[in-house]
């Protein structure tokens, strides 16, 4: 049979060619192309993980405390961590020891106070016997291997919920009647001074120590608003015997017949003769006394040294140090309670002689450099 079909030419068929390579080039290209975007989206899936997954250690969670434990200098802790639940485990930098590293900023402060006892000129401002009186402002809690030196006008009444409740006294903070808080005879805290020297020595070598400060001009403000000009009911002695006192001695003005002033309250603290009317208040002082002379801190190896000023961050790290954050939580801070008011302590430091600021300075200069709080120059020139 004759072909009817043309015959096809070389050019032609080069043509055919040329064109389906074409096209099976940009099949692979496409095929390609969707790899590519399916590569890519699988990386952001995986990135979106790893997000969620490595959250920011220093991030709250609903009930505002810290989503990870942190490092456990202590001793005890650290023979005791294989023992933690898995979910409890402390998380942190390894030192190569194999201990665990604290947060820098309480490392320094500890730091600092190493520093500032081991000046000899600061040793009579720095440096106190670790007497009844400063073991009766510690609290223990056995249970938990805790010691708590008392700092009045330091928010030290929610510090002293905590450990009722932890040494179960009471189930929960809201279960504690405020009157039963300071009354040392309900409340289940017991003091460091009420065992013997070797119990007092054990404890203070292996327990979990800790105590608050702020800036020491502040909590004198806080201390003369509380007991001498809002004083509670309860309280009626620093209105009627302490108040009297101090304006017998320091008063200038004896014409003067209001109350108590914040004036004549800084001359008796500044005084360098203070101690013998101190010894007629009692144990009442303990409300403006320096920290020093309550916690002894070049005496006592403390674990952590907690700040007012920066205590919603502060709380939760001593209660997560002293491993007892899944127990129970600090109360709620109001909003910027805890904040540094430099406007109010000019208002009450104002019409009070340089000399007189100078020498209150001068006895709680101690305070000032062992915590670290700036030296109030805006008063004293």
């Amino acid at each position: 049979m004759k072909n009817t079909h043309p015959p096809v030419s070389a050019l032609a068929l080069a043509g055919k060619i040329t064109e389906w390579l074409t096209f099976d080039n940009m099949h692979h290209q496409w095929l390609l192309l969707a790899a590519c975007f399916w590569v890519i989206f699988m990386f952001m899936v995986a990135s979106k993980f790893i997000t969620l997954t490595f959250k920011d250690p220093d991030a709250y969670s609903t009930k505002q405390e810290f989503l990870f434990l942190t490092a456990v200098p202590d001793s005890r802790k650290l023979q005791e961590e294989q023992q933690f639940p898995e979910e409890l485990k402390p998380t942190g930098k390894m030192l190569a020891d194999g201990q665990l590293a604290q947060p820098l900023v309480y490392m320094e402060r500890l730091e600092l106070i190493q520093n500032v006892c081991r000046d000899a000129a600061l040793k009579n401002l720095s440096h106190t016997a670790v007497s009844k009186f400063v073991l009766d402002r510690i609290f223990v809690c056995d249970k938990h291997k805790i010691l708590f030196c008392q700092t009045p006008k330091v928010g030290n009444t929610q510090w002293k919920k905590v450990l009722i409740v932890l040494n179960g006294a009471f189930p929960s903070i809201e279960d504690i009647p405020e009157n039963v808080v300071h009354d040392h005879e309900k409340n289940g805290l017991p003091r460091l001074s009420a065992f013997s020297d070797a119990e007092i020595q054990k404890r203070l070598k292996t327990y979990f120590k800790f105590f608050i400060v702020r800036d020491p001009f502040e909590r004198l403000i806080s201390a003369f608003k509380d007991k001498f000009v809002h004083n509670p009911r309860f309280e009626p002695w620093y209105r009627h015997e302490i108040a009297p006192g101090i304006i017998r001695k320091y008063r200038r003005n004896r014409t003067e017949t209001r109350g108590i002033q914040f004036e004549d309250f800084v001359r008796y603290l500044g005084d360098p003769n203070h101690r013998w009317l101190d010894l007629q208040f009692g144990d009442h002082i303990i409300h403006w006394v320096t920290y020093v002379e309550l916690c002894a801190p070049c005496e006592i190896s403390y674990s952590v040294i907690g700040h007012h000023e920066t205590l919603e961050d502060d709380a939760p790290y001593i209660l997560k140090e002293a491993g007892i954050d899944h127990l129970v939580s600090y109360p709620t801070i109001p909003p910027g309670i805890t904040v540094y008011n430099k406007t109010k302590v000019e208002h009450y430091f104002l019409g009070i002689s340089k000399r007189d600021i100078r020498r209150l300075y001068a006895r709680f200069e101690g305070d000032f450099k062992l915590f670290g709080y700036q030296k109030p120059d805006f008063l004293l020139n």
